[in-house]
């Protein structure tokens, strides 16, 4: 009984990650919001996702001890908004593992840091997939009934946090939903983020399997992104994970992220041309930092340098700019 309560509570602790969001009870398009004063001057976003918080006592699914470090750092960035791509748990349907979640990012809770998270596969592990979704929704209470959603982090930034274990094809319910709220962006809007689990673009790799390449669910979002009017008014960035490493795109104007360096098993990843990120390492656990100056996102890549090592070096092994029509 005792460990039970002591869960509730831990599970609690985690909510109030997302509760320091504050829902908005107008039209709906925007479900939580933070204002300007609370993101700061110059806004610093965090980016990354697979994790996979579950007990520290599994080392193969995940590394907790670099899992911790990048919490840590994260935390000492000071950032107003952490936006997670999915891959929070590594068994969705366990609430153990949101309860270690929880205990892991204390120190974000303590700075006000204000979490974004999309659902990925590993949010929906288990058989029961409606547990599985009260388990998400329990961690972020704000969001409960809704498996996409909008946030909103300051006048000028609209997160559009998706759900690609879903339809993103064209007359799917979340496409139309997607294009519904680019047709009415906030006008204060001058970068949309899009942040789902996976990635519409990225290195080609039969060895990985088809479900680790792009997928036709996520290239329909690359078609609708490429075709959008809202494009004159914001500039786009896709933030993806579910390929346990990193890799960055410039397609049609819109920058495509692959960030799930958060802790899970490393891949190796076989780059194409296109992949604008040149360092060969093959082992990336990272987050990607973005700070807004005035029109312009400033992004940098930050690597844990040997995950190996008794304490953590920090490397930042790219750096790239946004910048807002």
């Amino acid at each position: 009984m005792r460990f039970r309560k002591a869960m509730a509570g831990v599970l609690a602790l985690a909510g109030a990650l997302a509760g320091q969001l504050v829902a908005q009870n107008g039209s709906g398009r925007i479900l939580l919001s933070v204002p300007d004063e609370q993101m700061g001057a110059n806004p610093v976003l965090i980016g990354y996702g697979d994790m996979r918080f579950t007990n520290p006592e599994e080392t193969k699914a995940s590394n907790p001890k670099v899992r911790r470090w990048l919490v840590d750092r994260i935390a000492e960035e000071k950032p107003g908004a952490v936006i997670l791509s999915g891959d929070v748990p590594w068994h969705g349907q366990e609430k153990a593992d949101y309860a270690q979640f929880a205990l892991e990012t204390k120190a974000w809770r303590d700075a006000g840091i204000v979490v974004s998270a999309a659902l990925g596969n590993h949010e929906l592990n288990g058989l029961n997939k409606q547990q599985c979704l009260e388990n998400w929704w329990t961690a972020f209470p704000k969001l409960r009934g809704h498996r996409w959603y909008a946030a909103q982090l300051g006048s000028k930034v609209l997160v559009l946090n998706l759900d690609s274990t879903s339809d993103l094809v064209a007359g799917s319910e979340q496409q139309k939903w997607i294009l519904d709220e680019l047709a009415n962006l906030p006008k204060t809007v001058k970068f949309v983020f899009v942040n789902l689990h996976h990635p519409p673009v990225t290195d080609h790799d039969p060895g990985l399997g088809a479900d680790h390449n792009a997928r036709p669910n996520e290239i329909a979002l690359a078609e609708l992104l490429k075709a959008s009017p809202a494009k004159k008014q914001a500039a786009f960035v896709v933030a993806a994970g579910h390929i346990h490493n990193y890799e960055r795109f410039l397609v049609d104007g819109t920058v495509y992220l692959v960030s799930g360096g958060g802790g899970a098993d490393p891949k190796v990843t076989k780059r194409d041309a296109g992949d604008l990120y040149r360092n060969p390492s093959d082992v990336n656990y990272h987050y990607v930092k973005f700070t807004m100056q005035g029109n312009t996102l400033h992004a940098e890549m930050v690597r844990v340098g040997n995950p190996d090592a008794a304490k953590p070096v920090w490397e930042v092994r790219d750096r790239f700019d946004v910048t807002a029509p």
